[in-house]
């Protein structure tokens, strides 16, 4: 049954209030059906981690946690199909189970599968491309409440489209990713890391390991954090002293002051790869909470000198931020995931929760790497202007395209899609 305007949900982090006329949460794929076939505009929230209005709605907005768990793999195609709402955490536990696993895990595990792939979220590895990036089909609920599925096998571009869809081209109710078998990654930090080294040294931090995080606030040092596969790379670490950081003894979180226990085990200890890739454990708050935060992709050979420029901003970024993490991603297909066609650097930022104080530092973080390529992260705060944003896609408007043709009512439209693309 749908409830009230007033019992409208709010995201993760607290900082958006979601206005739809209704909130559903229905608890078969049929009803989601009949919801969606009445709908005039609908929308779909999996677990509200996004931190704009991507989501929101002045129409329906469908919670998708209320739907049956489907966790169906497949040995003979190397894939599982899941139920989009399921977090990552549950998936990669139950994947485990069966000796199976995923490539990769964004830092943090409470995420919803659909989710994550709509808004080309990732996580980290020269080799290793966004989640989207292992979808290998998707259930489809469109706007008339029918189900259509799009598979590599059927139709390998439009799922590209796909993939990472903003929402806009129906409820995805079933997400198919591609497996493997399981591995285990040991985990290493290292602190006091020199910034000089983060864009001197780039290319030799970022490929001492399957994955690899660089945490920083711009102004001082930095902390890394290498997750080696121990099937491919053993479980060694470079030494007890590397590129001028040290190896840590104790456990870390990565934003100052919060309790290491919240993070994964770290110190070489081998471990399931779903309790290593991430940085936070599933059963606890990930990151602070009570944050905002920004994010930018850019092409991986302008890492030195968007290190160099972020450094220059240390003494704006520092006082707003909580903390700022650097990590690598490979080029992919989907057609909006900000990695598209080219191995990328991601700048992600956490900040304090003050608008007010981060948004005018968002904007100068942007002005100084815009210029040398950046997309932000479709479910992040960003100052850019959101009509300018398509243009840095070179298939924005095959996915103009697309939308109008699976949902040319636009049912599934919203103001944030608008911007992007307006109408008429």
């Amino acid at each position: 049954m749908p409830t009230s305007a007033a019992a409208a949900p709010k995201n993760w982090a607290g900082n958006i209030t979601f206005a739809p006329a209704r909130v559903h949460r229905p608890a078969a794929v049929g009803e989601l059906q009949e919801i969606v076939a009445g709908a005039e505009r609908v929308r779909a929230l999996g677990t509200g981690h996004s931190f704009n209005r991507v989501a929101d709605t002045e129409g329906d907005l469908v919670r998708l946690d209320g739907l049956p768990h489907r966790f169906e793999p497949d040995p003979a195609s190397a894939t599982v199909t899941v139920a989009a709402g399921m977090r990552y955490a549950e998936v990669a536990g139950l994947l485990h189970a069966e000796g199976f696993a995923l490539a990769n895990l964004a830092s943090l595990p409470h995420i919803s599968v659909a989710g994550a792939c709509a808004t080309g979220t990732h996580g980290s590895g020269d080799t290793q491309q966004s989640l989207a990036g292992a979808v290998a089909a998707l259930d489809i609920v469109g706007p008339g409440g029918e189900i259509r599925r799009l598979s590599r096998e059927e139709d390998a571009d439009r799922l590209l489209g796909a993939a990472v869809s903003l929402g806009a081209l129906g409820v995805v109710v079933g997400v198919t990713l591609d497996i493997e078998p399981a591995y285990e990654v040991a985990q290493w930090v290292y602190t006091g890391l020199p910034l000089d080294a983060l864009a001197d040294g780039f290319g030799e931090l970022f490929s001492a390991a399957y994955s690899v995080s660089v945490f920083t606030d711009w102004r001082e040092e930095g902390m890394v954090w290498l997750k080696r596969r121990t099937d491919r790379e053993g479980p060694g670490h470079p030494g007890d002293r590397w590129l001028g950081a040290r190896r840590a003894v104790r456990p870390h979180h990565p934003v100052p002051g919060m309790p290491p226990e919240y993070c994964t085990r770290q110190g070489g200890v081998p471990g399931p790869w779903h309790e290593r890739l991430p940085h936070f454990r599933p059963d606890f708050t990930p990151s602070r909470g009570e944050e905002l935060q920004s994010e930018l992709l850019l092409p991986r050979d302008a890492a030195a000198e968007a290190s160099r420029a972020l450094r220059g901003l240390g003494d704006r970024i520092a006082p707003v931020l909580q903390v700022s993490e650097v990590r690598t991603v490979a080029a992919d297909g989907p057609w909006l995931s900000p990695a598209h066609g080219r191995d990328s650097v991601a700048f992600h930022f956490t900040w304090l929760p003050d608008a007010v104080a981060v948004l005018p530092v968002i904007a100068e973080v942007e002005a100084a790497l815009t210029p040398l390529g950046a997309r932000p992260h479709w479910g992040k705060l960003t100052a850019a202007d959101p009509r300018t944003l398509p243009h840095r896609y070179g298939r924005a408007e095959d996915f103009r395209r697309l939308m109008r043709e699976c949902d040319p009512a636009g049912v599934f439209r919203n103001a944030f899609l608008d911007g992007l693309w307006p109408t008429g």
